[in-house]
């Protein structure tokens, strides 16, 4: 496929339609995949991408613990017919939800009931390298790796291109009728925007100052079915909020990770690690990986502030350009919602362009307003709670959002209890229903009736899953 070279003579090229991704990222991968139908997509990379599921230079975060919920994975599903038997054939799991969860919420010990949503289980490498392989093959989609966006082409009304410099070669212009940002935490398009005029956009910043330390091990036999085993903090005590999460991955590997907020942050000592784990609300993950060979070093990562730039917000918004994925926000990583809302972000990205055509009047504010939804419900997940903790830096919320979660703390221990509720709570955190689900006239009304079933006292795992890991003595 040719390269959407800015002044080429090929008049096919010039009046076909152009969209310039930057990012070969998931979300840029997603958004190219979302374009393919109505533009020649070039896709700027400034690394080298591994041909499969190895580690990529601009995701430092791989290493950690990633969920996919359903709500994601639906949305890259339609983006990408086929992607999930892709994943399940390359070595991902299918978790059922809440079946295959065992997890102390802030609440209580969750029932496994039959299946209400799911998840996708495996490494980042795994899942992005499928996802990278079929865009990939799609000829109306061209990849150029080793080359760096220099800045934005056009003015404070319109974006008409990119200025790239591939590695080792001259500075160069991409022309394109839609130019989107899916460049990541590191993106500068905010400087971009500046330098062509655009109004500043309002950002806001929620800092519980967590750091997660990651450590993959060699799964026990016969844990081929094992569940995703997760103990959470309560925000309701005055104390540093600390999680330990070990979701199961391909190649029969447990990966185990652990969190802690400002003032109870862990470390890369590994003589820590499972001290850590046994430390929290629950000793259950402390106490299965004490029996599990490791086969890393821990991972530790710092930068985790949920950070939202309010693009739709502006009122002259430039057409031709879009942010999405991390470029627009970032989360706590903890939450797992960062894959999911970059995936329904290219979906509602893609039902707008074939609603209206690329080059329509309106389209990237249109685009952008889209996809804030998904965003936002991510956003007041995790700023809801991370603003709880001790020394937590940013708005605190308001009369209005304290009575909320006033009510979502009696939702989360009615979901124990009560599977109607469990069933909404799901929905929402799986990013398949909006925040409103909570509030249903027939969830109401069960959350003020209370739970019908007494809490649990431990971690329901089955008792072959008890003598698999623990031992027959740990029954």
């Amino acid at each position: 496929m040719s390269e959407p070279v800015s002044g080429t003579p090929d008049t096919a090229v010039a009046t076909a339609r152009r969209a310039v991704v930057l990012g070969a990222g998931l979300a840029g991968l997603l958004t190219a995949a979302a374009l393919r139908d109505h533009a020649e997509v070039t896709v700027v990379e400034r690394d080298e991408l591994p041909e499969g599921p190895e580690p990529r230079k601009g995701v430092p975060q791989a290493r950690h613990a990633h969920l996919l919920w359903s709500g994601g994975a639906r949305a890259m599903e339609e983006l990408l017919p086929g992607v999930t038997e892709a994943w399940l054939a390359a070595g991902a799991r299918r978790i059922p939800l809440p079946t295959g969860l065992v997890s102390l919420s802030a609440q209580g010990w969750l029932r496994r009931w039959p299946e209400m949503e799911f998840m996708i289980a495996c490494s980042r490498d795994l899942l992005e390298s499928v996802v990278r392989a079929r865009v990939r093959s799609d000829p109306r989609v061209t990849v150029l790796e080793r080359t760096e966006t220099l800045g934005l082409q056009g003015d404070a009304a319109r974006v008409t291109g990119v200025r790239v410099r591939p590695a080792g070669g001259e500075e160069r212009v991409l022309a394109a009728d839609l130019v989107v940002d899916a460049s990541g935490r590191g993106s500068r398009g905010t400087a971009w925007l500046d330098a062509l005029g655009v109004p500043a956009a309002r950002m806001e910043e929620v800092d519980s100052g967590l750091v997660y330390a990651s450590r993959i091990f060699r799964a026990p036999e016969g844990t081929e079915e094992f569940p995703v085993v997760n103990v959470q903090p309560d925000v309701t005590q005055p104390v540093p909020g600390k999680a330990a999460t070990l979701v199961p991955i391909e190649g029969g590997r447990w990966l185990v990770t652990i969190s802690g907020t400002r003032g109870g942050q862990p470390t890369a000592a590994a003589e820590e690690f499972e001290e850590f784990a046994r430390a929290l609300r629950h000793p259950v993950v402390g106490e299965l990986i004490s029996r599990a060979e490791p086969l890393t070093d821990i991972m530790v990562t710092r930068s985790t502030i949920n950070r939202r730039r309010y693009f739709e917000k502006v009122s002259d918004w430039p057409e031709g350009f879009v942010a999405v994925g991390d470029a627009l926000a970032t989360y706590n990583p903890i939450y797992g919602h960062g894959m999911s809302v970059a995936a329904q972000g290219a979906l509602a990205l893609r039902e707008r362009v074939a609603a209206h055509g690329i080059t329509a009047p309106g389209l990237a504010r249109r685009i952008q307003r889209a996809v804030a939804v998904p965003v936002g419900i991510a956003w007041e997940l995790a700023t809801g709670t991370d603003i709880r903790y001790p020394e937590a830096i940013g708005k605190q919320p308001n009369a209005g959002q304290r009575l909320f979660q006033r009510y979502v703390r009696r939702l989360m221990r009615t979901a124990t209890g009560r599977p109607l509720v469990c069933k909404a709570l799901l929905g929402v955190i799986t990013l398949n229903e909006p925040a409103g689900a909570l509030v249903r006239p027939e969830v109401l009304m069960a959350v003020l009736r209370g739970p019908v079933k007494p809490p649990l006292t431990g971690p329901p795992l089955t008792d072959p899953e008890r003598e698999t890991t623990l031992g027959a003595s740990r029954r």
